[in-house]
Parts: structure tokens; sequence; C-alpha cells
């Protein structure tokens, strides 16, 4: 059928290149769109089908001013980005989605994902040897490098970027990102939907993005849009000149304070003002990469003349300005160094009052911020011996320390900062104690390159800082063990140790089980810190070391100026830097280029592998649509509280060798060596599902304390969640989960509902949801079920033990009351918020309804159930 909009294409270049022109809609209501929801509108003309995307969504985003926080919109982005952790179980369910199709007699080749995909294959670094690691990851990933070189070879519109290259954000920074996308003859704004929290990142080059779960990236990739609420848009105003001792670290963390203090949760935030111009792509980037974690949706800069120096090859006038109807305003002038800890990137403390704050977290009672350490134990130092020299650890010492250059800290300037530190820090004197763990992550080749053309790259060396490789590892748990001694010490004291990085995530026991307090900091107070050994330290009255000839030597004398730091990136970061990393990119590497893969339509799956295995979503795929399945007496898997988050819910880290995955792997004879991490066995549904609610913080109130246990009700036995799943399945009882507040917040993962489907749950009751993972729960099948208002499990008198059936209709309908016959009932609220909510559901989740036939349900609205828990006595 003809494009309903084609009335609007417009030519460029002697009518070479086409592109849809809004403007040409002559709609007074265009003029006053923020430029990001113009992003929005421009997407939904291109991509209208009558189906996914109607002329009624287009009218919603021109109503953008009447609609916003009301319409559900769709978005169509121009590219999907996966790292390798969520890539490779996307790219299983597409292999295993080949082989059902084949059974049904369709050609297998005829799967591929419409939507351009990259696949960066970067997660899976562990820290073993200082310069062997990429050698060590490419011989452990073996299995998992020739699955994504089939991928490359066998799928359409898949670009699997190798080993060896960068983080997966610095990647999409310096080699994917586009600003302008040209495909069959049309131009339109580059836009990307990632498998990560780190994709905003982009917005700070204008090209619009954010993080969605491996699930709606899967939906995105086979041509289906994001569905999202249309979001009220922020402006945020800077004004004000940057102070000269303030690094990008502390403009990112001192905007992430207003912003987060502004309520602005859900929302699009645009930048303007006066201090947008002082503020570097790299700069900008930075920034919008922490817009998850001051709530916002996206954190946008407009294109500018910055933007297009960034991208000198790119035109100009892609966007236009426009007036902002709710504006924020921050003076850049006020901005400090800051760090943030010791387990919350919100809690922020200001340098100078470092040591005080650390007190009074080992002061104040257990929670967000304290320790609760007793006034006798606080003075405690327990002595140990590392390579034949004493030492001393005591409340608050560095034990890990890791300079990492992805997300927050990719750009030049903090890298610089803190290999000038360390420059001048070893001309000084100053050393790093041999036994704390250091590490310096580039986020991809391209930042060891202008830190040895800068020439500082070898004094990070000299202070323990060595390239440990590319790709995520401190921030993932992949931290490797510290020193026999020092645990041992860091135990017999029940000492606070600490961890100081300079990436994203620090949540508490995430760097090392025994490594309670973790700061996120800016590359060069990683050295600083690492350098005096401690966090309790005030860098302005006491000094960062004392040299082997007794001279006191104070942070602010090895302090590099702002404009010595800006001479070299000036001198060092230039585009040759990039056409290097273009060059590397298309070359590949030698392992890479020497490995084998099947050259087949179909995977050819091996059955004794235990990296990559076909999974069972696709085993009842059938053309016909069953109705909705009621829930009879259900048992709960889990009672859990407020706050849970992804970490505790999908495998992340090392295998634990007590863990259920452990038992699975040492029955395939495994070592323990051998395990490798959960991320690198994403491909594995089999050590994925047992690794679901396998976190040693998981508070499980079954149990009573931390750790991944429950309780087998009719049994009354502890046993792992993965044993005791195992066996209700086995007894065909259903499962649901009863949990409080915010369930499901964190980053996106896709094994967060994955994993829970596999474990046979078919509902979830929570106080409230975040609504990434509503949306996963949605697309695996399962029901998202808020209690109303002012109900939760405790004012319903539930103790978990009941038994639960769910009555479900054949047709689900708005606010529908159902009644059951027997037990105690109360309501919930089924959270289905759009008609292909209710489709995917309705198709039995997203897997099995990749490409859902027609449905006759319409519920823009939530549907309302009765739960009836019937008692169990025993």
């Amino acid at each position: 059928a003809e494009h309903p909009y084609n009335h609007l294409t417009d030519t460029l270049d002697n009518g070479r290149i086409k592109f849809f022109n809004p403007q040409k809609l002559n709609d007074p209501r265009y003029d006053k769109l923020p430029l990001s929801i113009r992003v929005l509108l421009e997407a939904a003309i291109r991509k209208c089908d009558g189906l996914y995307t109607k002329k009624e969504d287009i009218q919603s985003i021109l109503d953008w001013q009447e609609q916003q926080n009301k319409a559900e919109v769709p978005f169509s982005p121009a590219r999907v980005l996966l790292q390798d952790f969520t890539g490779i179980p996307a790219m299983v369910d597409l292999a295993a989605m080949r082989d059902a199709v084949a059974k049904h007699g369709v050609d297998p080749s005829l799967v591929n994902p419409r939507c351009p995909t990259d696949l960066i294959v970067d997660h899976s670094l562990q820290i073993d040897y200082t310069l062997k690691n990429q050698e060590m990851e490419l011989i452990r990933n073996k299995e998992r490098l020739q699955f994504f070189k089939w991928c490359s070879k066998a799928f359409k519109n898949v670009n699997v970027v190798p080993p060896d290259f960068g983080a997966v954000h610095q990647v999409n920074l310096e080699y994917l990102s586009r600003v302008v996308q040209l495909n069959e003859g049309f131009i339109y704004p580059d836009s990307v939907v990632g498998t990560d929290s780190h994709t905003t990142m982009v917005n700070g080059l204008g090209i619009l993005g954010w993080g969605v779960g491996g699930i709606e990236s899967e939906a995105v990739m086979l041509g289906q849009p994001v569905s999202l609420t249309l979001p009220q848009v922020v402006g945020c105003k800077l004004v004000g000149s940057i102070n000269p001792l303030s690094t990008s670290i502390d403009i990112v963390l001192g905007i992430t304070k207003h912003l987060r203090q502004a309520g602005i949760a859900g929302k699009f935030v645009e930048f303007f003002g006066p201090g947008v111009s002082q503020l570097s792509a790299a700069d900008r980037t930075t920034i919008a990469n922490m817009c998850p974690e001051y709530n916002a949706t996206v954190s946008f800069f407009p294109v500018d003349q910055v933007t297009l120096k960034h991208f000198k090859t790119i035109s100009e006038s892609v966007f236009l300005c426009t007036t902002k109807q709710c504006v924020i305003e921050i003076n850049l002038s006020s901005m400090v160094s800051y760090v943030s800890g010791p387990k919350r990137p919100q809690d922020r403390v200001a340098v100078s009052s470092m040591k005080e704050d650390f007190q009074s977290c080992l002061d104040e009672k257990v929670g967000f911020k304290g320790f609760h350490i007793s006034k006798e134990k606080q003075e405690t130092r327990v002595p140990f011996l590392h390579c034949g020299q004493e030492y001393k650890l005591a409340h608050g010492s560095v034990v890990i320390a890791a300079v990492i250059s992805c997300t927050n800290n990719c750009n030049p300037s903090v890298m610089l900062t803190a290999g000038l530190l360390a420059k001048k820090a070893v001309e000084a004197g100053l050393v790093v104690k041999p036994y704390i763990r250091t590490s310096l992550a580039p986020g991809s080749g391209m930042v060891t390159h202008y830190l040895n053309t800068s020439g500082v790259l070898p004094y990070f060396s000299q202070l323990g800082f060595e390239v440990i490789g590319y790709g995520c590892a401190t921030c993932v748990g992949n931290t490797a063990p510290l020193p026999e001694a020092v645990v041992d010490a860091i135990k017999q004291g029940e000492l606070v140790a600490c961890g100081v990085l300079s990436g994203n995530r620090h949540f508490e026991g995430r760097l090392c089980e025994c490594v309670r307090a973790n700061y996120l900091a800016s590359p060069p107070l990683v050295v600083a810190y690492a350098i005096a050994g401690t966090v309790g330290i005030d860098f302005e009255k006491e000094p960062l070391g004392v040299t082997a000839v007794g001279k006191e030597v104070y942070l602010h004398d090895i302090w590099p100026s702002r404009e010595e730091i800006q001479q070299i990136e000036e001198d060092t970061v230039i585009s040759s830097v990039f056409k290097d990393l273009g060059e590397r990119m298309e070359k590949g590497n030698t392992f890479w280029n020497n490995i084998e893969c099947p050259d087949s339509v179909l995977f050819p799956w091996d059955q004794k592998s235990t990296y990559i295995r076909s999974p069972s979503f696709f085993s009842k795929l059938s053309k016909e649509v069953p109705p909705p399945q009621s829930i009879e007496n259900a048992h709960a898997l889990l009672f859990l509280g407020d706050k849970v988050t992804t970490d505790h819910i999908s495998p992340a880290g090392s295998i634990a060798r007590v863990s259920a995955a452990a038992k699975y792997l040492l029955s395939k004879r495994l070592t323990p060596r051998e395990f490798n991490s959960y991320g690198a066995r994403r491909g594995n549904d089999a050590v994925m599902t047992r690794g679901t609610f396998a976190s040693i913080k998981l508070q499980n109130r079954f149990i009573g304390k931390p750790g991944p246990k429950t309780l087998h009700i009719p049994s009354g036995q502890t046993l792992d969640v993965f044993e005791a799943a195992e066996r209700y399945q086995r007894e065909g009882i259903n499962l649901i989960i009863l949990a409080g507040k915010d369930y499901g917040s964190g980053n996106s993962r896709d094994w967060v509902a994955k994993g829970p489907y596999l474990l046979g749950v078919r509902a979830v009751i929570a106080e409230s949801f975040e609504k990434l993972h509503k949306n996963q729960l949605v697309g695996m099948g399962i029901m998202p079920l808020e209690f109303l208002p002012g109900q939760n499990a405790d004012s319903l008198e539930l103790s978990g033990k009941e038994r639960f059936t769910i009555t479900l209709p054949d047709s689900l309908s708005p606010r529908e009351q159902l009644t059951t016959s027997q037990g105690k009932s109360f309501v919930v609220t089924a959270l289905f918020d759009t008609e292909l909510d209710v489709n995917f559901f309705r198709h039995g989740g997203l897997q099995p309804g990749l490409t859902p036939a027609e449905c006759a349900l319409d519920s823009r609205t939530a549907a309302t159930f009765i739960i009836s828990p019937v008692y169990f006595h025993g």
C-alpha cells in the first residue's frame, strides 16, 4: 500500500536523497514541539504502517502539549545496540526461532532482524593477569565467539564488533553513532535502543536513545516499535562558568543532584543556555549517561556546532531550537568535587567532607549508608604479611582501586587528569601499596592510544594501574580475587574495607563480597585514594603520602591545571585516533579472523556445550492462539520486600561454588576454575535459570536472612530457589511471587524475566513495579499484578503460605471484576497498559508471539482481577 505520508517527502542532492519533512504538515503544533519529541514524530511518520504505528499516533505526538503523560505512542528507532551479555540470549533466541519455524515448513532464512543491529562483544572480560586477560578471554569464550561469528554470517542486518575493541558504550560513541542515518535513499535522525542503561550516552550527541530490556530489544529487532507514554519535556538551562578545579565528573554529579531534587522521573530533559557551549561532546555524553541515576528517560543535547565539530563530516541544520515550557536553571560555577557511596550512586559526598562522612557511616545503624560499628571496634588495626612485608588494614582501607573509562569517564579530560596526576605523583616519589587490587580498564583502544601518545601511560603502570583489557570488568563483579592475606585480615577485624572506582555500579558486595563500602569517583580521585590507601583522609589538611625521604606531598601539589589538561587533549585526542579505531574495526583481530564457524542456515547445536543451548521458549510455537490460562492453587515461590532490584533477580557476576548453577556445571565435569561468569554463560538457559534469584543479598521473608534460599511450603524444607521451583514443577504446582514497592528496579536485563518464567512463575503481585521490568514480565507472559493503593501483603494479612487462584476470562477487558468461589479475596490491578501488552500476554508472551495475529482485544487501561488466596494449614 502507498505510504500515507508520501506527500511529506522532500529531496536533497538533486533528488538522490529523500527525507520526510514534518514541516510540510503545515501544522502550528509542530513548531511548539521540543526537539526530542520531533525525533519521535519523524520516526512515527516514517514508520506509519496502520498496524503498529497509526495515523492517530502521529496526531497524539503533534498534540504533545495536551497528550503528554497520557497518550501511549510507538517509537521505531533507527538501530538496536546489544552488548554480548544481553546479545547472546537474543541471538540464541533467533537461532532457536529458525529451528521452530523450520519444523512448521517455513524457510528459516526468513528469520532475520528487520532493524539494523550492532552487537559488541565486550562483557566477558575477567581480570586474571595484567597482560594476558584478552588472550584468556578469547580462549575461555571460544564457543561463544564461534556462535557470534556464525550470527554475523547467517543473519542479515547483524553487525558483530569482535572482542578487544572496546566497551559497548564507547564503541557506540566513537564508531556506530551517525547523527543522521542513510538507508534505501532516505535520510533520517539517528536513534537507538540498547540493552543497557548506559545507552543514554548518545543523547549527548543529539541522538535519541535509551536502554530497554533484552526482550523488548528482540521485538524491535524484528520490526516492532517500543511503546512509551508521551513524555513531559523539561528544559535544563546551564549558566555560569566551570570552576578550573572541577572535572566533568564533578559537573555530572552536580547536575545529577539538581535534577534528582527537581523530580523528573520518566521525563525527557533537553539542555540549553550559554553554559552548554562550554561543554565538549564528551562532557555532554558523560552528563547524558547519568540520566538513569536522576530517573529521567533521556537527557538530550540538541545538535549544534560542538556536535558538528565532533562529527566533522555531518551536515548542519538537522534540528531547530524550540521554547521550553518547564525550565530548571543550573549554575556550573557552583560545582565542587564529589564522590558517591558507600552503597548507592545518589549518596554524594563532597571530597572535602569525606573523612567526616565515612566516620558517620561507621557510627550509623545499618542502612543505605550506615555500618553500625561499635566505638571500641572502630580503632581496630589488623596486621598482615604481603610479599614478605607487613602492612595494616583498618576501617576505610582501600583494597580495590579501578580506573575505568567507559560511560561516565569516557571523557578524555578526566582520564588525562588522572594520567597527569599519576605522572606528578611518581615524580614526587609517591607509591601505591602493592596489596591494593589496582586496574586500568580503558573503555576502548582509543583511550589507550591517547594515554600512550600523551606519555602518561607508563606512570599509570608504575602506580600499579596496568591496562587489563577492553570490556566490562570491575563494575560487573569481575574483579580478580583479593590476596588471601587481605581477605583474612578483613574477616578477622570485621573491617569495612573500601573499593574506589570510576565506574557506574557499586552496590554493596558487587565488587567483591568482602568489600562492604564502595565509592564512585572520578579517575584522578581513584588514583589519589589508591595512593592514600584510605578513604578516611582530608585532602586539604592531610598529606596524600610521604616520600622515602620523609617529604609530605599534598593532593594540591600534584593536581594538574585545567589549562594543562586542555592543551594535552588538543594535542593528542585528534581525529586520527578515531580513524585508527575505524581501521581496526574493519580489519578485525587475528584471533577473531581465524575463528572457524559453521556455514549453515540453522545453527548446529552442540548438546555437550555448557555455553550455548537451544532454549525451550519456542517448544509450544503454534499458529493457534490459546485463550489466557487461569492460575489455580498456586504457591508463592518467594515473599519479598521493597526495592528488589534486577541485581537480586537476574544472574550476574561470578558463579558461586555452592550455587545451583555450580552443581549443574560440576555435573558436566567442569572444575570451579572453568565456571566462568553468568554473563559469559547467558546463552545457556540451564545455567541462567539456576542463577535466577541466586543473589547472596536476596531478602526472602520466608527465610529471614539474606541468601538465595526459599521455603518449599508443602514440605516445610528450606531449599535453593531453583531446587524449590524444580520440585514445584514436578508436582504440577503453579508459582507466583509476592513483593513490595519498586519491584525490578535497576539495570535492564532480559533474564530478569526469562529466569522467573523458566522457574515456573506465572504472576508477580507487588505494591509497584519499575516500568521497564513490568514490560519484561508481560513480554514473557508473566502477569504483573499491583496491589490497590494503600494495600500490601501485610495490610491484607498474607503470610505468603496461602494457595492463590487467579481466574481469567476468555477475553480480557478493562477493570473487569473477577470473583472466586473459595477463600479470602482481594483486588489487584493487572498492568496491561497497551494493546501490545494484552496482545503479547494473550499469545503467551513475546517469545511465542513475535509475529502476533491481529487481536480483537482493546485494552489501553489496566484490567482488575480478584485474587483468591486459599490458606494452607500444615
